[in-house]
Protein backbone atom coordinates (compact mmCIF):
# COMPACT_ATOMS: atom_id res chain seq x y z
CA UNK A 1 0.00 0.00 0.00
CA UNK A 2 1.25 3.43 -0.92
CA UNK A 3 -0.20 6.89 -1.31
CA UNK A 4 0.85 6.92 -4.96
CA UNK A 5 2.58 4.81 -7.62
CA UNK A 6 5.00 5.86 -10.42
CA UNK A 7 1.89 6.18 -12.60
CA UNK A 8 0.59 8.98 -10.39
CA UNK A 9 1.98 11.90 -12.35
CA UNK A 10 -0.91 14.38 -12.41
CA UNK A 11 -0.69 17.17 -9.83
CA UNK A 12 -4.07 18.01 -8.32
CA UNK A 13 -5.31 20.68 -5.92
CA UNK A 14 -7.65 19.55 -3.21
CA UNK A 15 -8.54 19.75 0.46
CA UNK A 16 -7.47 17.22 3.09
CA UNK A 17 -7.32 16.48 6.80
CA UNK A 18 -4.01 15.29 8.24
CA UNK A 19 -5.05 14.14 11.71
CA UNK A 20 -8.07 13.30 13.85
CA UNK A 21 -8.83 16.96 14.51
CA UNK A 22 -10.57 16.67 11.15
CA UNK A 23 -9.48 20.15 10.12
CA UNK A 24 -9.47 20.57 6.35
CA UNK A 25 -6.64 22.50 4.67
CA UNK A 26 -5.56 22.95 1.03
CA UNK A 27 -3.57 19.96 -0.19
CA UNK A 28 -1.57 19.24 -3.33
CA UNK A 29 -1.34 15.58 -4.32
CA UNK A 30 -0.94 13.23 -7.30
CA UNK A 31 -3.51 11.29 -9.29
CA UNK A 32 -2.85 8.47 -11.73
CA UNK A 33 -2.65 8.93 -15.47
CA UNK A 34 -5.86 8.27 -17.37
CA UNK A 35 -5.80 4.53 -18.16
CA UNK A 36 -7.55 2.58 -20.88
CA UNK A 37 -10.61 2.02 -18.67
CA UNK A 38 -10.57 5.47 -17.10
CA UNK A 39 -12.27 8.79 -17.57
CA UNK A 40 -10.81 12.04 -16.27
CA UNK A 41 -13.40 14.32 -14.70
CA UNK A 42 -13.25 18.03 -13.97
CA UNK A 43 -15.08 18.17 -10.64
CA UNK A 44 -17.74 20.87 -10.43
CA UNK A 45 -19.47 19.98 -7.16
CA UNK A 46 -19.07 17.60 -4.25
CA UNK A 47 -21.59 16.95 -1.49
CA UNK A 48 -20.60 16.70 2.17
CA UNK A 49 -21.85 13.46 3.74
CA UNK A 50 -21.93 12.61 7.44
CA UNK A 51 -19.58 9.74 6.56
CA UNK A 52 -16.99 12.36 5.62
CA UNK A 53 -17.16 13.69 9.16
CA UNK A 54 -16.67 10.22 10.67
CA UNK A 55 -13.64 9.56 8.46
CA UNK A 56 -12.10 12.98 9.00
CA UNK A 57 -12.22 12.54 12.77
CA UNK A 58 -11.31 8.84 12.64
CA UNK A 59 -14.46 7.92 14.56
CA UNK A 60 -14.31 4.39 13.16
CA UNK A 61 -10.56 3.89 13.63
CA UNK A 62 -9.87 3.17 9.93
CA UNK A 63 -8.79 6.54 8.53
CA UNK A 64 -5.57 6.71 6.50
CA UNK A 65 -4.18 10.25 6.70
CA UNK A 66 -3.92 12.48 4.80
CA UNK A 67 -7.54 11.99 3.73
CA UNK A 68 -9.30 13.76 0.86
CA UNK A 69 -13.00 13.04 1.44
CA UNK A 70 -15.98 13.32 -0.90
CA UNK A 71 -18.17 10.67 -2.52
CA UNK A 72 -20.97 12.77 -3.99
CA UNK A 73 -19.18 14.05 -7.06
CA UNK A 74 -20.52 15.69 -10.21
CA UNK A 75 -18.47 17.03 -13.08
CA UNK A 76 -17.62 16.92 -16.76
CA UNK A 77 -15.46 14.39 -18.58
CA UNK A 78 -12.28 15.84 -20.09
CA UNK A 79 -10.53 12.64 -21.20
CA UNK A 80 -11.63 9.11 -22.12
CA UNK A 81 -9.57 5.90 -22.19
CA UNK A 82 -9.47 3.64 -25.25
CA UNK A 83 -11.57 0.86 -23.66
CA UNK A 84 -14.26 3.14 -22.26
CA UNK A 85 -17.81 2.50 -23.45
CA UNK A 86 -20.82 4.76 -23.14
CA UNK A 87 -18.97 7.96 -22.18
CA UNK A 88 -17.39 10.76 -24.16
CA UNK A 89 -15.65 14.06 -23.54
CA UNK A 90 -17.96 16.79 -22.17
CA UNK A 91 -20.49 14.30 -20.77
CA UNK A 92 -22.11 15.35 -17.48
CA UNK A 93 -21.31 12.58 -15.02
CA UNK A 94 -21.35 11.57 -11.38
CA UNK A 95 -19.19 9.40 -9.15
CA UNK A 96 -20.43 8.04 -5.84
CA UNK A 97 -18.94 5.81 -3.18
CA UNK A 98 -17.42 3.10 -5.36
CA UNK A 99 -13.91 3.14 -6.85
CA UNK A 100 -13.27 -0.56 -7.49
CA UNK A 101 -14.55 -4.10 -6.96
CA UNK A 102 -13.40 -7.53 -8.09
CA UNK A 103 -15.64 -7.55 -11.23
CA UNK A 104 -15.79 -11.37 -11.04
CA UNK A 105 -17.95 -12.41 -8.06
CA UNK A 106 -21.68 -13.16 -8.12
CA UNK A 107 -22.45 -9.66 -6.85
CA UNK A 108 -20.33 -7.85 -9.43
CA UNK A 109 -21.79 -10.04 -12.18
CA UNK A 110 -25.28 -9.11 -10.99
CA UNK A 111 -24.54 -5.38 -10.79
CA UNK A 112 -24.46 -5.41 -7.01
CA UNK A 113 -20.86 -4.22 -6.79
CA UNK A 114 -21.69 -2.56 -3.49
CA UNK A 115 -21.78 -6.02 -1.85
CA UNK A 116 -18.51 -7.31 -3.32
CA UNK A 117 -16.20 -8.32 -0.47
CA UNK A 118 -13.30 -6.67 -2.33
CA UNK A 119 -15.14 -3.38 -2.68
CA UNK A 120 -12.98 -0.27 -2.41
CA UNK A 121 -14.33 3.20 -1.82
CA UNK A 122 -13.62 6.40 -3.72
CA UNK A 123 -11.70 7.75 -0.72
CA UNK A 124 -9.84 6.07 2.13
CA UNK A 125 -9.74 2.89 0.04
CA UNK A 126 -7.02 0.87 -1.68
CA UNK A 127 -7.25 0.92 -5.48
CA UNK A 128 -6.23 -1.98 -7.73
CA UNK A 129 -2.71 -0.56 -8.09
CA UNK A 130 -2.24 -0.44 -4.31
CA UNK A 131 -2.57 3.33 -4.00
CA UNK A 132 -4.80 5.08 -1.47
CA UNK A 133 -7.91 6.59 -3.02
CA UNK A 134 -8.63 10.31 -2.71
CA UNK A 135 -12.15 11.68 -3.10
CA UNK A 136 -14.06 14.61 -4.45
CA UNK A 137 -12.79 17.48 -2.30
CA UNK A 138 -10.47 18.19 -5.25
CA UNK A 139 -10.36 19.80 -8.66
CA UNK A 140 -10.06 16.63 -10.73
CA UNK A 141 -10.71 12.89 -10.53
CA UNK A 142 -9.60 9.87 -12.54
CA UNK A 143 -12.21 7.10 -12.29
CA UNK A 144 -12.77 3.71 -13.85
CA UNK A 145 -15.75 4.23 -16.18
CA UNK A 146 -17.54 1.20 -14.73
CA UNK A 147 -18.15 3.22 -11.55
CA UNK A 148 -19.40 6.39 -13.27
CA UNK A 149 -22.98 7.38 -14.11
CA UNK A 150 -24.58 9.90 -16.43
CA UNK A 151 -26.33 12.93 -14.93
CA UNK A 152 -29.57 13.77 -16.81
CA UNK A 153 -29.59 17.14 -18.53
CA UNK A 154 -32.70 18.12 -16.57
CA UNK A 155 -30.92 18.00 -13.20
CA UNK A 156 -28.81 20.80 -11.71
CA UNK A 157 -25.30 19.50 -11.12
CA UNK A 158 -25.05 20.92 -7.59
CA UNK A 159 -28.38 19.57 -6.32
CA UNK A 160 -27.80 16.23 -8.06
CA UNK A 161 -24.49 15.58 -6.30
CA UNK A 162 -25.91 14.21 -3.00
CA UNK A 163 -28.06 11.76 -4.94
CA UNK A 164 -24.87 9.74 -5.48
CA UNK A 165 -24.87 8.76 -1.80
CA UNK A 166 -27.97 10.00 0.00
CA UNK A 167 -30.19 9.34 -2.99
CA UNK A 168 -29.08 5.82 -3.83
CA UNK A 169 -28.95 4.88 -0.14
CA UNK A 170 -32.72 5.37 0.18
CA UNK A 171 -33.65 4.40 -3.39
CA UNK A 172 -32.14 0.92 -3.20
CA UNK A 173 -34.19 -0.42 -0.26
CA UNK A 174 -37.33 1.14 -1.75
CA UNK A 175 -36.74 -0.73 -4.99
CA UNK A 176 -35.82 -3.89 -3.10
CA UNK A 177 -39.18 -3.74 -1.34
CA UNK A 178 -41.19 -3.27 -4.55
CA UNK A 179 -42.10 0.36 -3.95
CA UNK A 180 -41.21 1.40 -7.50
CA UNK A 181 -43.90 0.54 -10.02
CA UNK A 182 -46.50 -0.13 -7.34
CA UNK A 183 -48.62 2.58 -5.75
CA UNK A 184 -50.71 3.23 -2.68
CA UNK A 185 -48.51 1.72 0.03
CA UNK A 186 -48.21 3.34 3.43
CA UNK A 187 -44.55 3.98 4.13
CA UNK A 188 -42.74 5.60 7.02
CA UNK A 189 -39.49 7.56 6.99
CA UNK A 190 -37.63 7.81 10.29
CA UNK A 191 -35.54 10.98 10.44
CA UNK A 192 -35.81 14.07 8.27
CA UNK A 193 -32.21 14.81 7.37
CA UNK A 194 -30.00 14.36 4.32
CA UNK A 195 -31.32 10.85 3.68
CA UNK A 196 -34.85 11.25 4.99
CA UNK A 197 -35.83 14.26 2.94
CA UNK A 198 -34.89 12.47 -0.29
CA UNK A 199 -36.81 9.38 0.83
CA UNK A 200 -39.94 11.51 1.26
CA UNK A 201 -39.53 12.88 -2.26
CA UNK A 202 -39.10 9.38 -3.70
CA UNK A 203 -42.07 8.03 -1.77
CA UNK A 204 -44.38 10.73 -3.07
CA UNK A 205 -43.05 10.46 -6.63
CA UNK A 206 -43.75 6.72 -6.56
CA UNK A 207 -47.35 7.29 -5.47
CA UNK A 208 -47.28 6.25 -1.83
CA UNK A 209 -48.71 7.62 1.41
CA UNK A 210 -45.67 8.93 3.32
CA UNK A 211 -45.43 9.39 7.09
CA UNK A 212 -42.41 11.11 8.61
CA UNK A 213 -41.38 9.84 12.07
CA UNK A 214 -39.20 12.26 14.00
CA UNK A 215 -38.20 13.28 17.52
CA UNK A 216 -38.55 16.95 16.49
CA UNK A 217 -42.11 18.36 16.45
CA UNK A 218 -40.72 21.47 14.78
CA UNK A 219 -40.09 19.51 11.58
CA UNK A 220 -43.76 18.77 10.93
CA UNK A 221 -44.41 21.91 8.91
CA UNK A 222 -41.31 21.28 6.83
CA UNK A 223 -42.20 17.62 6.25
CA UNK A 224 -45.75 18.33 5.13
CA UNK A 225 -45.61 21.81 3.67
CA UNK A 226 -42.29 21.73 1.86
CA UNK A 227 -41.66 18.06 1.14
CA UNK A 228 -45.23 16.84 0.73
CA UNK A 229 -45.43 14.20 3.46
CA UNK A 230 -48.96 13.07 4.26
CA UNK A 231 -48.57 12.49 8.00
CA UNK A 232 -46.13 13.22 10.80
CA UNK A 233 -45.54 11.28 14.01
CA UNK A 234 -43.52 12.59 16.94
CA UNK A 235 -41.72 9.44 18.06
CA UNK A 236 -41.39 10.67 21.66
CA UNK A 237 -45.16 11.15 21.95
CA UNK A 238 -46.58 7.88 23.32
CA UNK A 239 -50.14 8.71 22.27
CA UNK A 240 -49.17 9.44 18.66
CA UNK A 241 -47.10 6.26 18.47
CA UNK A 242 -49.93 4.19 19.95
CA UNK A 243 -52.46 5.64 17.52
CA UNK A 244 -50.24 4.69 14.58
CA UNK A 245 -49.66 1.05 15.58
CA UNK A 246 -49.89 -1.44 12.70
CA UNK A 247 -50.57 1.22 10.07
CA UNK A 248 -47.45 1.10 7.86
CA UNK A 249 -46.39 -1.41 5.20
CA UNK A 250 -42.74 -0.36 5.11
CA UNK A 251 -40.45 1.86 7.17
CA UNK A 252 -37.09 3.29 6.19
CA UNK A 253 -34.93 4.19 9.20
CA UNK A 254 -32.33 6.83 8.23
CA UNK A 255 -31.26 7.84 11.75
CA UNK A 256 -27.62 7.49 12.81
CA UNK A 257 -28.21 8.41 16.46
CA UNK A 258 -28.57 5.59 18.96
CA UNK A 259 -32.21 4.52 19.32
CA UNK A 260 -34.35 1.45 19.90
CA UNK A 261 -36.10 -0.19 16.96
CA UNK A 262 -38.84 -1.63 19.17
CA UNK A 263 -41.27 1.32 19.12
CA UNK A 264 -40.70 1.80 15.37
CA UNK A 265 -41.44 -1.86 14.64
CA UNK A 266 -44.80 -1.52 16.38
CA UNK A 267 -45.86 0.93 13.65
CA UNK A 268 -45.60 -1.81 11.01
CA UNK A 269 -48.46 -3.96 9.88
CA UNK A 270 -48.16 -7.73 10.20
CA UNK A 271 -45.56 -8.85 7.63
CA UNK A 272 -44.17 -5.32 7.42
CA UNK A 273 -40.51 -4.54 6.76
CA UNK A 274 -38.14 -2.13 8.47
CA UNK A 275 -35.10 -1.22 6.35
CA UNK A 276 -32.16 0.27 8.25
CA UNK A 277 -29.75 2.58 6.42
CA UNK A 278 -28.55 4.72 9.33
CA UNK A 279 -25.42 3.60 11.15
CA UNK A 280 -25.51 4.34 14.91
CA UNK A 281 -22.20 4.06 16.73
CA UNK A 282 -23.56 1.56 19.27
CA UNK A 283 -25.27 -1.79 18.48
CA UNK A 284 -28.93 -1.44 17.58
CA UNK A 285 -31.48 -2.27 20.29
CA UNK A 286 -33.83 -4.82 18.72
CA UNK A 287 -36.49 -6.32 21.02
CA UNK A 288 -37.75 -9.72 19.94
CA UNK A 289 -41.47 -9.37 20.78
CA UNK A 290 -42.36 -6.75 18.11
CA UNK A 291 -40.71 -9.05 15.56
CA UNK A 292 -42.34 -12.26 16.72
CA UNK A 293 -45.86 -10.94 17.31
CA UNK A 294 -45.93 -8.99 14.07
CA UNK A 295 -44.11 -11.40 11.74
CA UNK A 296 -41.97 -8.43 10.85
CA UNK A 297 -38.59 -8.28 9.15
CA UNK A 298 -35.59 -5.99 9.68
CA UNK A 299 -33.17 -5.54 6.78
CA UNK A 300 -30.05 -3.51 6.13
CA UNK A 301 -28.93 -1.82 2.93
CA UNK A 302 -25.87 0.08 1.75
CA UNK A 303 -25.89 2.42 -1.27
CA UNK A 304 -26.54 0.51 -4.54
CA UNK A 305 -24.90 -1.11 -7.54
CA UNK A 306 -23.94 0.86 -10.62
CA UNK A 307 -26.90 -0.19 -12.78
CA UNK A 308 -29.26 0.71 -9.95
CA UNK A 309 -27.53 4.05 -9.41
CA UNK A 310 -27.99 4.95 -13.08
CA UNK A 311 -31.63 3.86 -12.87
CA UNK A 312 -32.10 6.14 -9.88
CA UNK A 313 -30.52 9.06 -11.72
CA UNK A 314 -32.79 8.52 -14.73
CA UNK A 315 -35.87 8.40 -12.49
CA UNK A 316 -34.74 11.59 -10.75
CA UNK A 317 -34.41 13.20 -14.16
CA UNK A 318 -37.94 12.08 -15.08
CA UNK A 319 -39.51 13.34 -11.83
CA UNK A 320 -37.13 16.31 -11.32
CA UNK A 321 -35.98 14.98 -7.95
CA UNK A 322 -32.89 16.57 -6.43
CA UNK A 323 -31.63 17.22 -2.92
CA UNK A 324 -32.30 20.40 -0.97
CA UNK A 325 -28.85 21.89 -0.60
CA UNK A 326 -26.75 24.75 0.73
CA UNK A 327 -23.86 25.52 -1.61
CA UNK A 328 -20.57 26.64 -0.07
CA UNK A 329 -17.12 27.66 -1.28
CA UNK A 330 -14.12 25.46 -0.36
CA UNK A 331 -12.91 27.96 2.24
CA UNK A 332 -16.10 27.28 4.22
CA UNK A 333 -15.67 23.47 4.43
CA UNK A 334 -14.59 23.45 8.08
CA UNK A 335 -17.48 25.69 9.07
CA UNK A 336 -19.87 23.42 7.18
CA UNK A 337 -18.47 20.32 8.88
CA UNK A 338 -18.97 21.92 12.30
CA UNK A 339 -22.55 22.78 11.40
CA UNK A 340 -23.13 19.28 10.05
CA UNK A 341 -21.99 17.85 13.37
CA UNK A 342 -24.75 19.92 14.99
CA UNK A 343 -27.30 18.91 12.33
CA UNK A 344 -27.47 22.56 11.29
CA UNK A 345 -28.15 22.08 7.58
CA UNK A 346 -31.24 21.72 5.39
CA UNK A 347 -30.43 19.22 4.08
CA UNK A 348 -27.04 18.76 2.45
CA UNK A 349 -23.96 20.93 2.03
CA UNK A 350 -22.47 20.93 -1.45
CA UNK A 351 -19.01 22.35 -2.18
CA UNK A 352 -18.72 24.53 -5.28
CA UNK A 353 -15.37 23.06 -6.29
CA UNK A 354 -15.08 24.85 -9.64
CA UNK A 355 -16.52 28.18 -8.52
CA UNK A 356 -19.50 27.94 -10.87
CA UNK A 357 -22.24 29.10 -8.50
CA UNK A 358 -22.98 32.76 -7.72
CA UNK A 359 -22.54 33.01 -3.94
Amino acid sequence: MAQTTPNHTQTVSGWAAHDSSGKITPYIFKRRENGVNDVTIEILYCGICHTDLHHLRNDWGITMYPIVPGHEITGVITKVGSNVKGFKVRDRVGVGCLAASCLECEFCNNSQENYCDQLQFIYNGIFWDGSITYGGYSKMLVADYRYVVHIPETLAMDAAAPLLCAGITVFSPMKDNNLIGSMGKKIGVVGLGGLGHVAVKFGKAFGHHVTVISTSPSKEEEAKGRLGADDFIVSTDAKEMQAARRTLDFILDTVSANHSLGPILELLKVNGTLAVVGAPEKPIELPSFPLIFGKRAVKGSIIGGMRETQEMMDICGKHNITCDIEVIKPDKINEALDRLARNDVRYRFVIDIAGKSPL
